[in-house]
């Protein structure tokens, strides 16, 4: 994970998305909420740097993460400053997950989480502080960031692309900030 400034509210939202959103709540107590936050997806996603707001890879895809889910609560479902850019995993894995137990991307600090090389690991460092290290923790063993074999393989993708000369330390900066910042302080060891 890595810092996100939080992202502006599109100028159509409230129009498009919130105002009939709450109004179908009104009117079902029960039920699944439409998904008007979709056809926002895109200006989240740029807000975002395309990189998925949990794995800090990136995302071409993705989907609006819920950080409250809409089972803890409904009434946050069409709150902008609610949704999360994410990859389908990382939001499936995290799903009713409630949010007190979920380090939010927005309360990240840069420093926080690092990959290790080569194992390509994620970890949370002593920067974390103690309050939020059972969150971070959390975060890294719910959603399998820190070592399962498909976010592994993913980071091994970018690290390899890297490697073989088909991406810049820049370019891979911009897909994944973290093995970047890895490789740079390879770099910079004796």
């Amino acid at each position: 994970m890595i810092h996100f400034d939080e992202v502006p509210e599109p100028a159509a939202f409230r129009e498009r998305a919130a105002v009939p959103g709450v109004q179908w709540l009104e009117e079902h107590p029960d039920g699944r909420p439409p998904a008007y936050w979709t056809q926002f997806r895109i200006q989240l996603a740029d807000g975002f740097n395309n990189l998925c707001a949990y794995a800090a890879m990136y995302e071409a895809v993705g989907t609006v993460d819920h950080f409250v889910s809409i089972d803890e609560d409904r009434s946050r479902a069409y709150d902008w400053s609610n949704y999360r850019f994410a990859s389908a995993w990382a939001n499936s894995r995290k799903s009713r997950a409630p949010s007190s137990d979920v380090l939010d991307p927005y309360a990240v600090e840069d420093g926080w989480f690092e990959v290790l090389l080569p194992s390509l690991q994620l970890v949370a460092t002593d920067a974390v502080p103690p309050e939020l290290r059972p969150r971070a923790e959390f975060v890294l063993d719910r959603l399998h960031l820190r070592d399962h074999v498909e976010v592994i393989r993913c980071r091994e993708a970018w690290y390899s692309m890297y490697r073989e000369g088909n991406l810049t330390l820049d370019g891979l900066a911009q897909k994944a900030p973290l093995i970047a910042r890895a490789v740079r302080t390879s770099q910079q060891r004796p």
